[in-house]
């Protein structure tokens, strides 16, 4: 039977089966008698096998069938919902999302699946799995012994998570090779701290350090022994990898190893299993169990049934971009029509455009509406990621999330996951404390990252709020001095909104998570891309709070049509506050800066006809357009006005993409091609 016509649907109904399964394991083990929920789990990883061995992917049916049997014994009370169970499961997702997308890109490499069968197996027997994890205690415990007789603590031995594992993965498919490395310093070494630095410059120049034990900060404190582990994506071999470190005075012992990413693979299901049980045990808020996750399950609910209700058609995302740029060009001769007939002074066409213009401009509503999606596609993998952060991490943390119903553009939609997974995963990482500490300054020891989105106006709004440390603005304001930022004159926000600068980053201790000074840069540039702002506002001690702004489509907004020196240009209405007109006595300057006095308020003045290199035009009045971008205002000089439009914003071509000052072009009435001020970069 010939499948590959079925392909495109299998692929999609798969990834969002997988999404399905995350959601309700997630949901399990908070509400672990939900039998509905289980019923639920059990029919989707049904039909998952059903798919995946009539399309003939056997090995995808195998995995499945033994996520069944574990299942099934759920269901029939004959194994408990544990955290250790439904962490399993999890990686069995992940093995499938896994085989899905090689599916998805015509990769061939086949995903090993002998060892999480063998971990699915060992769960589903309850006698098995007491005597396997006792087994595998006795094994790490003469591990650890022959460790320590080698003097390296059990303690400082790295323990790779799944995130660490794909990392190596992907090193692996791109030729870096990973290594273990223990060092032990000399016991007469004076300065711990700077031979730490030598060493780990050294390995830098050769590769790049993905985690490290003790941490950069313990390193720099010199609150360690003589013990130093880090895992190293590198090119080089083991042997000149041993050459670069032994080259360093006061190096007692080194020991290089390479890691199997297949029995990484199995070590790190099995450290889960042991740590999360041990933390079961120690710790009786149970971290990742009912404390992580809080969303509003009411309105999940009757989401997931009006869902239900409604009968829906895939439509390729090729199509209903051709059909946006139909509608397009209907709504630029619509536009031509309109000027055609005052020039003329066509009465008769007058009845008729008006009645062309209302359907337009329904049909316009409906291709944006139809390109609409909720956020909730973007939000939906978040749970699961604070869940393994949190463990990762040892800290509680509760994900809170608010208006997932709220609609962006399907482009939009697409490009928002990246910035908001930086964001929550440096709240995580630096925002919130550990659970003793919060407990010192008398906060819950549970920490909340709130995920919120709702609509503004012509915008969409996301805030990512936590209520953890807060940032330092003595810290930045110092690591802005350093990198030769003059702070003189700024205000504590400003000096906040400077980590989004590229490479800024306040947090000398590099982990896999985040500090590498890159994550900031990226939520802001790709923001920037999307016509929106980023913000910050924090409160040392209490918490930080990001807000984003972003337009609710791309492609056909209302402008404000300018004229800049002899050019004609357009300013979103999304960023306008008000326009007033222009006059000497408002300008003063302060700090050789321009600047005007408006409604009690200081507002800087952009000359927009020198920021663009244009000679200003003699003819006309000029006006200050003040203009609003997060939480700045500034007034931006223009040499006319031509009234507001609605316009299609077209895509610069390839010599002029480089732009930075315009986010694109459109073509107005008579047919003239006019550039639209991007007024975030100007600001």
């Amino acid at each position: 039977m010939d499948t590959s016509q079925y392909m495109s649907m299998f692929l999609e109904e798969s990834m969002d089966n997988l999404q399905t399964l995350n959601e309700s394991l997630l949901q399990l083990e908070q509400e672990p008698d939900n039998i509905d929920k289980l019923n639920e789990i059990f029919r989707v990883a049904h039909t998952i096998k059903g798919m995946a061995a009539t399309m003939g992917f056997a090995k995808m049916a195998e995995l499945t069938h033994k996520m069944e049997d574990v299942l099934s014994k759920f269901r029939d009370g004959e194994l408990k919902v544990t955290q250790k169970v439904v962490t399993v499961l999890f990686k069995c997702l992940d093995t499938l999302e896994t085989m899905v997308n090689n599916i998805s890109e015509g990769n061939e490499k086949e995903v090993e699946i002998e060892e999480i069968i063998n971990d699915l197996h060992s769960i589903s027997e309850k006698e098995e799995e007491a005597q396997n994890i006792q087994a595998k205690s006795i094994e790490e415990s003469k591990k650890n012994e022959i460790e320590n007789k080698n003097g390296v603590e059990a303690s400082n031995k790295i323990q790779l998570n799944e995130y660490d594992i794909n990392v190596v993965k992907q090193a692996d498919y791109k030729g870096f090779k990973a290594y273990e490395i223990n060092i032990v310093l000399s016991n007469d070494t004076l300065l711990k701290s700077a031979r730490a630095f030598l060493i780990f410059k050294s390995l830098e120049d050769v590769g790049e350090i993905i985690k490290s034990i003790p941490s950069t900060e313990d390193l720099e404190n010199e609150n360690f022994d003589f013990d130093i582990n880090v895992v190293l994506l590198s090119q080089k071999s083991d042997k000149d990898i041993n050459n670069v470190i032994n080259g360093i005075s006061e190096i007692q012992q080194v020991n290089v190893q390479l890691i199997d990413s297949k029995t990484l693979q199995n070590q790190n299901t099995y450290d889960n299993i042991v740590n999360k049980e041990n933390n079961n045990k120690t710790n009786m808020s149970n971290i990742g169990s009912k404390d992580i996750i809080k969303s509003d399950s009411k309105e999940v609910k009757e989401s997931a049934i009006h869902k239900k209700a409604h009968q829906s058609v895939r439509v390729d995302l090729e199509r209903l971009d051709k059909f946006m740029n139909m509608v397009s060009e209907l709504v630029i001769n619509r536009t031509r029509l309109e000027q055609i007939s005052m020039k003329h002074k066509f009465d008769d066409l007058n009845e008729t455009l008006e009645q062309i213009a209302r359907t337009t401009s329904d049909l316009q509503d409906l291709v944006m509406k139809i390109r609409m999606l909720s956020v909730d596609v973007v939000f939906n993998r978040f749970p699961r990621m604070v869940r393994d952060l949190s463990v990762e991490l040892n800290k509680e943390i509760e994900l809170i999330i608010q208006g997932q119903d709220t609609e962006l553009d399907r482009t939009v939609i697409d490009e928002i996951g990246e910035p908001l997974i930086h964001l929550i995963r440096n709240s995580a990482d630096h925002g919130i404390e550990s659970k003793e500490k919060r407990i010192e300054k008398g906060k819950d020891p549970v920490g909340k990252i709130r995920l919120i989105a709702y609509q503004e106006g012509t915008k969409a709004v996301i805030k990512v709020i936590d209520d953890g440390n807060g940032l330092n603005v003595n810290a930045i304001k110092a690591k802005a001095e350093k990198s030769g930022i003059n702070t003189e004159g700024m205000s504590d926000n400003d000096i906040k909104n400077l980590i989004f600068i590229q490479g800024f980053s306040t947090n000398e201790k590099v982990t896999d998570i985040s500090g590498r000074g890159v994550g900031m840069d990226v939520v802001k540039t790709k923001i920037s891309s999307l016509g929106g702002t980023v913000d910050v506002t924090s409160e040392e001690g209490k918490g930080t709070s990001f807000i984003i702004k972003l337009p609710l489509t791309l492609q056909i907004i209302q402008a404000l049509l300018v004229k800049v020196g002899n050019e004609t240009m357009a300013i979103s209405l999304g960023y306008v506050d008000r326009v007033i007109d222009y006059k000497d006595e408002l300008v003063k300057k302060t700090n050789n800066k321009e600047v005007i006095f408006y409604s009690g308020n200081v507002i800087p003045l952009v000359r927009v006809n020198e920021k663009l290199n244009l000679e200003k035009s003699e003819s006309g009045k000029d006006y200050i357009v003040i203009v609003k971008v997060g939480e700045k205002v500034v007034g931006l000089l223009v040499n006319s006005l031509f009234g507001q439009q609605e316009i299609v914003i077209k895509q610069l071509g390839r010599t002029l993409n480089g732009l930075k000052e315009y986010i694109g072009a459109t073509i107005l009435g008579d047919g003239l091609v006019t550039l639209i001020l991007d007024v975030a970069a100007l600001v």
